[in-house]
């Protein structure tokens, strides 16, 4: 495996106890596989056959996994963040580009398109909307943007306003 020589190309697969870590990845713009229903055998599994590197806080998981997982020895979010970003490197997807629930990339669609899936308000208030072609979510820049924004600035990244990735806000 070879996962872990591509600085700014690493694709990865979280454990169970992962899922907030496994979330801020994706937004970060990561590929990040993440189901909490998967036993350690299946992610050993995936990281393998997807060529992953398989992120876990399990001692013995780690160990079985070799070089193509990385423990993640840290409590802090931020802490855990930098210390994938300072390992693997930057993510080669721009950060808001990828659906933090499923992992699919998002697309942009016409303002049109969504009139009838979001409230109202949002629909009058902004004009850039994405949505996740695998779980149908849409997504536009939302109140919580600042927050998710400071966490960027905290990790050093920068996020330009790409094609209207400037944060988002889910419909489901």
């Amino acid at each position: 495996m070879h996962a872990h020589g591509n600085r700014g190309s690493a694709r990865f697969v979280a454990d169970t106890m992962l899922g907030r870590l496994a979330r801020w990845l994706r937004i970060l713009g990561y590929d990040t596989h993440y189901d909490p229903a998967l036993d350690d055998d299946r992610l050993l599994h995936i990281a393998q056959a997807e060529d992953r590197i398989l992120l876990t806080r399990d001692h013995t998981l780690a160990r079985r996994g070799g070089a193509s997982a990385f423990l993640i020895d840290h409590d802090d979010l931020l802490d855990q963040l930098q210390a994938i970003r300072h390992r693997f490197g930057d993510p080669l997807d721009a950060p808001f580009s990828r659906c933090p629930v499923c992992n699919a990339r998002l697309v942009p669609v016409p303002r049109e398109a969504v009139a009838a899936d979001v409230p109202a308000f949002v629909w009058q208030q902004h004009q850039r909307f994405h949505r996740c072609p695998a779980c149908d979510r849409i997504y536009w820049p939302g109140t919580h943007f600042e927050r998710m924004q400071a966490v960027l600035r905290a990790l050093q990244i920068r996020c330009a306003p790409l094609e209207g990735h400037e944060g988002f806000r889910s419909s489901l």
